[in-house]
């Protein structure tokens, strides 16, 4: 089979696609026939070496597709069946393998490619703002890029708890799609926090930060007093070191650096958490706008769209 290979880190020239054994599922593991495995930062941290992982790998932390065989002691799953996945490498392939007890059965109603859109980004979304912070009625809520993939299911998910959404763009294009997403205020990342506090007046009660080291100052400084900064990614780059006495002036400020992994460490919660957003997709309550199909081999392609922040959604690989 045809898969995307790293085995040393760096640009996205590492990014090699070529010829692979095909893979044979061990006991409690599944084949699946990816039909979309999704991309993201996380697939360029793994590139890059920032976080590493055993070379050489695949990459690709999410995706879905079809059963094609299961390995010895499997229940309860048949070949055939629509799976995803989320946070297991190796998605960038036409074939992967995956535990059993870690696949998420998708409804008859949604489509593999449209699972594999949501499964990173949509549960985040959800723990971000049902366990991370959970909204509520009336809160304000700051997301920053919100014209991208990840800020455009966050301002939808806090829309549906009750938010007024303030988001950050860089273009007036993508002010249009935040727009569209839902979001009530949009702002310019120069002076944001200055016209987040015009706009509240005490501060947001949460702000959902990706961007990383360009934002981190900004958006402590648009906190009301008890206000929580999840930082849940450093597209920008990684935050300096940082002292915890600052919160303290600043409004005894909550800092949190979450991660998916420890939102899902049970197969009830990763579960319980995909129902909700399949849900949510099959009600048409959220929409997922996919931004471009790449076909695998023009892998580099995507990682370079993304990193130069040229996408305005989600970015998906077909094999």
């Amino acid at each position: 089979m045809r898969a995307i290979v790293v085995s040393t880190p760096g640009d996205s020239s590492a990014l090699e696609y070529t010829e692979v054994p095909d893979p044979v599922p061990g006991p409690g593991e599944v084949l699946i026939d990816v039909a979309a495995s999704g991309v993201n930062f996380i697939d360029v941290y793994h590139r890059m070496g920032r976080y590493q992982l055993p070379l050489p790998f695949t990459p690709g932390s999410e995706g879905a597709g079809t059963v094609a065989a299961v390995g010895p002691d499997v229940t309860g799953v048949s070949v055939g069946d629509k799976m995803g996945w989320v946070n297991i490498p190796g998605g960038y392939a036409e074939r992967a393998v995956i535990r059993a007890d870690r696949l998420i059965p998708i409804p008859d109603a949604i489509s593999p490619e449209a699972a594999a859109s949501v499964m990173l980004q949509g549960l985040t979304a959800q723990y971000l703002t049902h366990s991370t912070y959970e909204i509520r009625p009336g809160d304000d809520v700051l997301v920053h890029a919100g014209a991208g993939g990840m800020g455009q299911l966050l301002i939808q998910v806090a829309k549906l708890r009750g938010a007024r959404v303030i988001t950050t763009v860089s273009t007036a294009e993508k002010e249009k799609i935040a727009r569209e997403a839902g979001a009530d205020h949009v702002l310019r990342y120069d002076g944001f926090a200055e016209a987040v506090k015009e706009i509240t007046g005490a501060g947001v009660h949460v702000v959902y930060d990706g961007v990383g080291a360009a934002t981190f100052e900004g958006s402590l400084a648009s906190l009301r007093p008890r206000g929580v900064l999840a930082l849940y990614g450093a597209a920008s780059g990684p935050v300096p070191p940082f002292d915890p006495q600052r919160l303290n002036p600043l409004g005894s400020l909550f800092l949190t650096r979450p991660s998916l992994h420890h939102y899902i460490l049970t197969r009830e919660e990763l579960l319980s958490r995909a129902e909700m957003v399949f849900g949510w997709l099959a009600e048409g309550r959220i929409r997922v706008n996919v931004f471009r199909r790449y076909p695998l081999a023009e892998a580099r392609q995507a990682h370079d769209d993304l990193e130069a922040r040229r996408t305005t959604g989600k970015l998906l690989l077909i094999p």
